[in-house]
């Protein structure tokens, strides 16, 4: 459970389930199991491979793995290990797609080069009159109230707009996420 041996084992389930191979994971999972691994331990890893591997290609495997910490955690070992393997076999066979990932780390890069940017008036809370009187809030248009709740507005600061932080990935549902967002956003994000 402890020194390189340890991460590398981890590194290699989690790299087992990146790249579809429910066979490796399971493999490296029952490793992991055998050695004493703490089981919250590997809950959380799914978890976090749900999101950063899996992402918006197959939005039910973030559920699935945080059923599953939450199943471990309440039935233990040894039942444990049979959720275990059916979430890491589940996510092995998920289609892929590190899009959502992607799109923070640009958008924390950006962050860090741009600096403290100013919230556009428009989309500012303005719950005091003084606020409203700054023009806080004004000629915010509110999606609801428009054809197919959607109203072309600036969401970012004027110096970064029209800047694209997330790329759908190249799959069923993020293709239709592209062509949902081109349809919104016309030529405004290439989508």
């Amino acid at each position: 459970k402890t020194g390189e041996q340890h991460y590398d084992i981890i590194s290699a389930f989690i790299k087992s389930i990146r790249g579809s191979d429910p066979n490796g994971a399971v493999y490296w999972l029952a490793r992991m199991i055998e050695g004493g691994e703490d089981i919250k331990f590997i809950a959380r890893r799914l978890l976090i491979s749900a999101s950063e591997d899996i992402g918006n290609a197959n939005p039910t495997a973030l559920v699935i793995a945080n059923n599953t910490f939450q199943a471990v955690s309440t039935i233990g070992f040894p039942e444990s290990r049979i959720i275990l393997s059916q979430c890491a076999t589940y996510l092995a066979c998920s289609p892929k797609s590190n899009a959502a990932y992607m799109a923070i780390n640009e958008a924390q890069q950006k962050v860090r080069e741009t600096g403290d940017l100013s919230v556009p008036l428009t989309i500012r809370n303005a719950p005091t009159k003084l606020m409203k009187e700054l023009g806080y809030g004004e000629n915010y248009k509110y999606a609801h109230n428009y054809e197919n709740n959607f109203a072309e507005q600036e969401f970012l600061p004027n110096e970064i707009k029209n800047t694209t932080f997330y790329k759908p990935g190249n799959n069923a549902r993020e293709n239709a996420h592209r062509e949902f967002l081109k349809q919104r956003w016309k030529d405004k994000y290439n989508y």
